[in-house]
């Protein structure tokens, strides 16, 4: 199976979230998402891989293999794992450079950002800031 650019599959996401008519329907499908995450083996279950910036608990531990990136996570709320379950399925099993590029608009336009509390917003910016540091890492390392 050939691999999918992030564009792409962000537009993917778009796609599906277009096919709800409310938000309550797009948040049980947020939920859906986050029950299907990748899941974060216990080690790694530390504050180390905590993101700051989030009200809830997310854990994302980051991999490299065959020159991409393996994120796995995990959150104590089920909207957050939600949340950190779209950015996972956009960003995983991506180069870090192209993680590093990638735009990031697709939140604004499944409409996530003006749905999420001010606090829940804040924490979906952390988590995206702390997917490309993971990547920025891993592209450091790779270059050395």
């Amino acid at each position: 199976m050939e691999q999918q650019d992030i564009a792409s599959i962000q537009q993917d996401i778009v796609e599906e979230f277009s096919m709800f008519d409310d938000w309550m329907q797009r948040y049980e499908y947020m939920i859906e998402l986050g029950k299907s995450l990748p899941q974060i083996d216990p080690q790694y279950k530390t504050d180390d891989h905590l993101i700051k910036g989030c009200q809830s608990k997310v854990w994302v531990h980051a991999a490299l293999e065959d020159g991409r990136l393996v994120f796995t996570a995990d959150s104590d709320a089920i909207i957050t794992k939600g949340i950190i379950g779209i950015l996972i399925r956009a960003f995983s099993h991506q180069k870090p450079s192209d993680i590093i590029a990638a735009k990031t608009e697709f939140i604004d336009e499944i409409g996530l950002k003006e749905h999420l509390s001010p606090t829940r917003a804040n924490g979906l910016v952390s988590m995206i800031k702390q997917l490309k540091l993971y990547a920025v890492a891993y592209e450091t390392q790779m270059e050395s």
